[in-house]
């Protein structure tokens, strides 16, 4: 198949690092509508190690190091800090941060299609032929006179910035419902002045019209099927802790408001059917330390059904959970660990009864999955 056949030219001022394969031995096993999946990693901020990995499930080779063989003519080849990944239509795009671009390739090939140029760039969303990516605008920089963020419309076919919404400060995740846009904004790099909102923007002339206060430093944002907006909030890692909340609308309201706080610590989380899967990493600045959990919450009744939906013990093997994700149509689940910062992550899959089937060594701060439709 053409994702794998290895690139032969090469760049004159540098090595091309070649793709290391892993054999899977589970596959090729699932017939699903799924082929495979990219798996961004983040690399340390100022290291330039962004890098893309890919498995395939129909043959059940793990590659890693995907995009440099693929792009042997691009230098420095993803840049600096992979914040996102995502997949609409053909193409693959992934939001390198700290080198201000959205890098966008073909979902199938892997091989660079062009960029797009967007200040501090943290996270992608796609609605109705046009890709929207949150920013920072302003420097990498903590400062408390930092800017006010903004989302950039890019049309998919051109990938030119057609237009631009200010809202928050320093927004994060974003989702769409019923033609809104709904945006956590953090304020992290005006810290302990955090931002507390979530915007709102109206998609039909991309213009904010509602700012929710939640909680202070949002970060995660998801939808469920019911069309409740799950947003996070990361506390000040000292005395305000981190919690969940849930956004819906009230009977007899066309707004949506805070209806409930979940009273769990939660980084990141990822939603399949009726169930929420969410760990925390929570940060606390007195004592040093993370304290680290997993759970499920029932998203109907928005019960904690579960303190470790890992149920075997292999969760000890985990030194710091960065990402999470889960397949589509089988329930399998993918929680990526981090490690030391600096050197390679790991990449483990857990059934859906939360056993492990297998792990696979990964890039630098493994931690952003899209699954690749047939």
């Amino acid at each position: 198949m053409p994702l794998l056949l290895a690139a032969t030219s090469c760049r004159e001022d540098e090595l091309v690092v070649p793709t290391e394969y892993d054999i899977i031995p589970e596959y090729p096993a699932e017939d699903t509508q799924i082929r495979g999946f990219y798996l961004v990693n983040e690399g340390n901020m100022g290291s330039n190690k962004c890098t893309l990995d890919y498995f395939d499930y129909l043959t059940g080779l793990y590659a890693r190091n995907f995009y440099a063989e693929r792009n042997p003519n691009v230098i420095k080849e993803l840049g600096d800090v992979g914040n996102d990944i995502g997949i609409y239509g053909s193409k693959l795009y992934v939001v390198v941060n700290c080198s201000h671009k959205v890098e966008v390739m073909d979902a199938r090939t892997g091989i660079r299609l062009g960029q797009v140029d967007i200040p501090n760039c943290r996270y992608v969303r796609f609605h109705r032929g046009k890709a929207y990516v949150s920013s920072y605008v302003g420097p990498v920089l903590i400062d408390a006179n930092a800017p006010k963020g903004a989302v950039y419309e890019v049309d998919t076919t051109s990938l030119a910035v057609t237009r631009k919404v200010t809202v928050g400060y320093q927004p994060e995740e974003m989702e769409v419902v019923d033609d809104y846009m709904y945006v956590a904004n953090s304020g992290g790099y005006r810290a302990p002045a955090y931002d507390n909102t979530v915007s709102v923007i109206q998609m039909v002339d991309l213009k904010q019209v509602q700012q929710i206060p939640v909680a202070i430093n949002l970060h995660r944002l998801k939808k469920d099927r019911y069309k409740k907006i799950w947003v996070t909030s990361r506390g000040d890692y000292q005395t305000i802790p981190s919690r969940l909340f849930v956004l819906d609308k009230k009977p007899g309201f066309n707004q949506m408001t805070v209806t409930d706080t979940i009273p769990v610590a939660c980084s990141n989380m990822a939603i399949h059917g009726d169930s929420l899967y969410y760990y925390a990493t929570e940060w606390n600045n007195y004592t040093a330390s993370n304290t680290i959990s997993y759970g499920i919450i029932d998203i109907r009744t928005k019960e904690v059904v579960s303190r470790n939906f890992i149920t075997d013990g292999t969760e000890k093997e985990i030194t710091i959970p960065y990402g999470i994700a889960i397949h589509p149509e089988t329930g399998d689940i993918f929680v990526t660990d981090a490690k030391n910062y600096v050197s390679s992550g790991t990449l483990y899959c857990f059934d859906r009864h939360g056993r492990k089937k297998w792990s696979v060594r990964t890039g630098d701060i493994p931690a952003h999955i899209t699954f690749l439709p047939r």
